[in-house]
């Protein structure tokens, strides 16, 4: 009788559902003026790097994050939130005024 945990998807994950690390990340990057570099959000956040990937590929995963490369240094990416995160939390209220 184990319960088996679906991967996230866009369809049915919610912020509550997010784990807390995912939470912070997100936290991190609405009030980023630019797009971070995993090390700038593992630096800014204190948790470790693996943490930091994984909270990364879950919001990536739910759609409220992108990815793109880092062009002074292609081994690395950028991440920034998308317009479906925008759009998702807006009507909810969970937008700081």
């Amino acid at each position: 009788m184990s319960k088996s945990k679906e991967p996230p998807t866009r369809r049915n994950t919610t912020l509550a559902e997010l784990p807390p690390s995912a939470k912070l990340v997100l936290k991190v990057l609405e009030h980023a003026d630019e797009k971070l570099t995993q090390q700038m959000l593992t630096d800014e956040t204190y948790m470790p790097r693996r943490t930091t990937r994984h909270a990364l590929r879950k919001l990536g995963q739910v759609g409220f994050v992108e990815e793109e490369v880092h062009f002074g240094d292609a081994r690395k990416r950028l991440y920034s939130l998308t317009d479906e995160y925008t759009q998702h939390i807006e009507p909810c209220g969970v937008r700081d005024v």
